[in-house]
């Protein structure tokens, strides 16, 4: 599994700053389109948080992730923000301007 968090973490800081990536994208990225839950479960456990900025992963809606590891959703909502991220009415990211496009 530390194989599979490698290539997931890799890909993770692949992120530029105000941009956001999903779920779905990373675990494609990382080689397995199917891995969305294991890329949800290595950002929990993330072992190095200032390095690795989890917190620019998104559900496929620009949804926050309500059990952020590191602070919760407000914690995720501010370092974006921070970052120039857009949020809409709903408090989802702006995918249409901050989705990382390669």
């Amino acid at each position: 599994m530390s194989n599979t968090f490698s290539l997931i973490y890799e890909q993770v800081c692949r992120i530029p700053r105000g941009k956001v990536a999903t779920y779905g994208m990373i675990a494609a990225k990382a080689g397995n389109p199917h891995w969305s839950r294991v890329v949800g479960y290595a950002l929990h456990v993330n072992p190095k948080p200032g390095q690795i900025s989890c917190h620019r992963v998104v559900n496929r809606f620009g949804g926050l992730a309500p059990a952020f590891a590191f602070g919760g959703e407000d914690c995720q909502r501010a370092l974006l923000e921070e970052e120039g991220v857009q949020f809409l009415a709903d408090g989802t990211v702006d995918l249409a301007a901050c989705l990382w496009q390669e």
